[in-house]
């Protein structure tokens, strides 16, 4: 394969001699060295230079037909990058998004149905709870579907916390303004996470802070909790739910302080970076 490109570029029989032999296309064959099929080629030293030049051309002709590159994928063929781009482009209504819409648009419907009559009547807290559930499972699949399927967007990227955080949100105000929950949970929750987005926005300059396995249980066990507080339990599963807040509460506070710490060290490693940045620079 790498032989017929060389004789395309006119080399020699010395030429297609040096392309065939093992790491000619790596130019380590085309100096001639001894023993190198590529010297013996050519009846003198006037032959070693054909096959070099061959060697060097069948290299860049295979590296145009999409060798390696530095990063171990395949080169994008010249004039391609664009279309590239453009296949790889998600569109604004794809599966992720649309799920993403679909709890921000829950968000006022639990609300209503939270405060019904009241917000004392089993059947509307059912319901509410139906709708507060069917958003914190289309908050889990919509991210994996965006992550697997390529589907990441700009809008994705902003809609996507604001509606997991409406929807929390709403949850502990209505509870708390019900009597249902103590304002101290709802604004030690919530205040972690405002915290930990401005934190994000604070240090996106020196990088992003990665989601936790920490983060992810913390999320279960808050959206397990609401969810038992939402619902008109009694008895066992009533004082059960105590305890699963608790948990989520712990959670909260410690995987805040985790973020914090982590903001640090980012912040400490990007500022050193960038000294010793300038510094070569400077030499």
């Amino acid at each position: 394969m790498s032989g017929a490109p060389a004789s395309a570029a006119g080399g020699s029989p010395g030429a297609t001699g040096a392309t065939g032999a093992p790491g000619a296309s790596g130019g380590q064959r085309a100096s001639g060295g001894p023993g190198g099929p590529g010297a013996s080629s050519g009846p003198g030293p006037a032959s070693v230079g054909p096959g070099a030049s061959g060697a060097s051309g069948a290299s860049g002709a295979h590296g145009a037909a999409g060798a390696p590159d530095a990063e171990g994928g395949p080169k994008t063929p010249r004039g391609g990058k664009l279309g590239a781009a453009a296949v790889n482009q998600a569109s604004l209504w794809n599966i992720a998004n649309i799920l993403t819409m679909i709890r921000l648009v829950l968000v006022p419907g639990f609300v209503v149905l939270m405060l019904a009559d009241g917000g004392y009547d089993p059947a509307m807290r059912a319901w509410a709870w139906a709708a507060f559930a069917v958003a914190m499972i289309t908050d889990i699949f919509d991210g994996h579907l965006a992550r697997t399927y390529n589907l990441v967007t700009d809008f994705g990227k902003i809609a996507d916390p604001i509606a997991d955080k409406a929807i929390m949100g709403a949850a502990l105000i209505c509870l708390s303004g019900l009597g249902d929950l103590p304002w101290w949970v709802t604004i030690v929750i919530l205040g972690r996470e405002l915290g930990v987005t401005l934190l994000r926005f604070v240090v996106i300059r020196y990088g992003v802070i990665p989601a936790s396995r920490g983060g992810k249980l913390k999320t279960l066990a808050q959206g397990t909790a609401v969810g038992m507080y939402i619902l008109p339990l009694t008895g066992l599963l009533a004082s059960l739910r105590f305890w699963v807040m608790g948990v989520a509460i712990v959670l909260t506070v410690v995987t805040g302080l985790d973020y914090v710490r982590q903001a640090i060290v980012l912040r400490r490693s990007g500022i050193a970076e960038r000294r010793a940045a300038a510094v070569e620079a400077e030499r």
